[in-house]
């Protein structure tokens, strides 16, 4: 149908048609939708434009429209409107342009500068004049309150589902969904065990690196996703440790919005993913999923992950304890300013604060010789558990223990999977055409290949110690009087060589919080857990230093 607003000016330039759908999902399932888009050429056609003019712009399909960026199909069009190449621009509704009036007026100006119509599917509007302005402006109006609407609705209905902890979400590995929906353990056992052994480790070890290494040198694989969403096993990185450590699914808990989105750094970069902190998640629903590990563990797990990240300024941690003489790395602090002390070895060893120095030019703050300070603290953390020594070394002995079996167990697992594996290759090969070279010597090759692996497998279990049978919950009198006979030692121990320093901060830190140093009153200021319940300190020196209650209580 002819329309009075087109004139032969606007004939003698190209006729656009302007596809678009929002997601990739809409091109795929609404091709209705597309089909009238496309069919948009017959409206050209109608209006007095012939076949070589129409052009068709469809490079935005299954992106938004609420903003320009990526959207290069649109940016070409008010190109080519504003070299005067377009005369007329369809679509099958204002939405399809833009979403945005951000966008939108922008486009309305340069086509009535240049003198382009745009029709949709009610009629032809000239930007160019006030009513067709008018119409337009109220349309594109209508169309960013459209999508606000929209976005509301989905938005509400998803955070009531999330509330109620029934928001279907991606679940972590050894977590899955039965016929009914209701999520359950991963029926594996392998996978069980070794999601149990990342946890049992952490909290001896209290770092991640070291969880990885643990995990590296007995070559026990970690369960993962592939991209296709199926099960399997990789070896262990720092990024899968601590994605295992830091998913809340495993204490049970439903989590909705432990991300943010950051701003794009540059124009036309997408915004970005950024976790929140855990007192910012929007919504938590406990004791939803079946539990790996209590909330209180994951929350105690957490606060090590973050006390172990070095950033003393920022966030005011500890960081996690390394190799150096200097006892007090990370958790001293000045009395005069309030800020860290950082440790420097220049001259035998001192304690510097030299915050204010750095960041205001000041003097520095002070300065304390190291030696005499860490001879006092050190005396001070052995006579604090001299009261628990005994029980301490016990309970070691037996945190000990558990953490052996559960690698023996989880080896004797892993060699089982391995062996089933190669069972499987050697049936797939022994079932193939002997006449189909191609197809044969590819199943050998994996054949062969799960072979070294079971090998490999064997070694590595081979290489752990025995598990010792306990033939009782009781300590037997031997035993009992062997441990006994440790007691007193400690501060030989403490004192050997052999010993890391590593290991000597990791211990002090499960009595001390921080040391508060002041050089004029030589105060040292600490705060201790509570000594007088042995059975949370054994907890903790059994967690930091289970190489205590090995036998003859040597160091390794």
């Amino acid at each position: 149908m002819k329309s009075e607003l087109v004139t032969p000016s606007h004939l003698a330039r190209k006729a656009v048609v302007y596809i678009r759908q929002s997601t990739p999902h809409q091109v795929v399932s609404n091709q209705e939708s597309l089909r009238l888009q496309y069919a948009l050429r017959q409206r050209a056609r109608e209006l007095g434009w012939r076949e070589a003019a129409i052009d068709v712009i469809d490079a935005d399909l299954g992106l938004s429209g609420a903003s320009i960026a990526q959207r290069n199909g649109f940016k070409e069009l008010v190109g080519r409107v504003g070299l005067s190449e377009v005369g007329l621009i369809l679509s099958i509704d204002v939405t399809r342009l833009a979403r945005n009036c951000t966008d939108w007026y922008p486009l309305l100006d340069i086509c009535g500068l240049r003198g382009c119509l745009i029709a949709d599917r009610d009629g032809v509007y000239d930007p160019g004049t006030p009513n067709g302005r008018l119409l337009l402006g109220l349309k594109g109006s209508i169309s960013e309150l459209e999508l606000h609407t929209i976005r509301s609705r989905l938005t509400a209905g998803l955070l009531a589902k999330a509330e109620r902890g029934e928001l279907a979400v991606m679940l972590p590995i050894g977590l899955m969904r039965d016929p009914s929906g209701v999520v359950v353990k991963d029926p594996d056992m392998a996978v069980q065990g070794r999601l149990g052994l990342v946890f049992q480790l952490f909290l001896q070890l209290r770092s991640v690196a070291k969880v990885m290494r643990a995990l590296n040198e007995r070559d026990l694989e970690l369960p993962r996703r592939d991209r296709y969403g199926d099960l399997c096993w990789t070896r262990a990185t720092l990024a899968a440790v601590a994605a295992i450590l830091k998913n809340p699914a495993y204490a049970g808990a439903f989590v909705y919005g432990r991300t943010r989105f950051r701003p794009p750094k540059r124009e036309g970069a997408l915004p970005q993913k950024a976790p929140r902190p855990m007192e910012e998640w929007r919504i938590v629903v406990k004791d939803r999923y079946p539990a790996y590990i209590d909330w209180p563990i994951y929350e105690k797990i957490r606060s090590v992950i973050r006390d172990n990240r070095a950033e003393y300024m920022r966030i005011k941690t500890r960081g996690a304890p390394r190799n150096g003489e200097l006892l007090l790395h990370g958790i001293a602090w000045c009395a005069r300013c309030g800020h860290k002390m950082y440790v420097r070895y220049k001259g035998g060893g001192e304690y510097v604060c030299n915050h204010l120095r750095t960041q205001e030019g000041q003097p520095t703050c002070q300065h304390i010789r190291a030696a005499h300070i860490d001879a006092a603290v050190g005396d001070a953390f052995l006579t604090a558990l001299a009261p628990a020594e005994l029980d301490a070394l016990s309970r070691s002995r037996r945190v000990q223990q558990q953490t052996n079996n559960a690698l023996r167990s989880s080896a004797e697992r892993e060699l089982e999977r391995k062996r089933y594996t190669a069972a499987l290759a050697e049936r797939q090969f022994n079932r193939a055409d002997p006449d189909n070279r191609l197809v044969a010597s590819e199943l050998e090759r994996r054949w062969e290949a799960a072979l070294n692996d079971v090998r490999a497998a064997e070694e590595a279990l081979a290489r752990q110690t025995p598990p010792k049978a306990i033939t009782q919950v009781a300590i037997s009198k031997e035993l009992n009087d062997k441990v006994i006979s440790l007691t007193g030692r400690l501060p030989q121990i403490w004192g050997d060589e052999t010993i890391s320093d590593a290991h000597r901060k990791a211990l002090l830190r499960c009595l001390i919080e921080k040391v508060v140093l002041d050089r004029s009153r030589m105060r040292i200021a600490r705060r201790c857990c509570d000594v007088s319940s042995k059975r949370s300190f054994s907890t903790a020196v059994s967690a930091t230093w289970p190489w205590l209650g090995s036998s003859g209580g040597e160091a390794p």
